[in-house]
């Protein structure tokens, strides 16, 4: 049986789509420059997908005063919401804050 309780796996990682070099600090989920991630978890942080697809940033909703970033996997077709970061690239949330899901 999975539990649902959270995770920290601090990582570094390079991006599979750009290329980015990213510091992870634990609660990175996806990249910054691009915003796409990689399916990897089955409850955050567990590292026990075996789909290991990469997932595309699809669009930004607003829930109360958090942005949260909606990535579908390009393999499976799992959909996943995480919180976008201080530090991702705001030109590419702008876009995506544009477009239906």
């Amino acid at each position: 049986m999975n539990s649902k309780k959270f995770t920290r796996y601090q990582e570094d990682f390079t991006c599979e789509k750009c290329g980015f070099s990213v510091k992870g600090n634990g609660y990175t989920n996806h990249c910054p420059q691009c915003l796409w991630s990689k399916h990897v978890d089955i409850n955050p942080g567990d590292r026990q997908a075996t789909c290991q697809g990469l997932m595309e940033p699809m669009s930004v909703e607003i829930k109360g005063h958090d942005y949260i970033l909606l990535h579908r996997c390009q393999t499976c077709g799992f959909i996943k919401k995480n919180k976008v970061s201080p530090d991702d690239n705001r030109e590419v949330l702008i876009k995506l804050s544009q477009q239906p899901f």
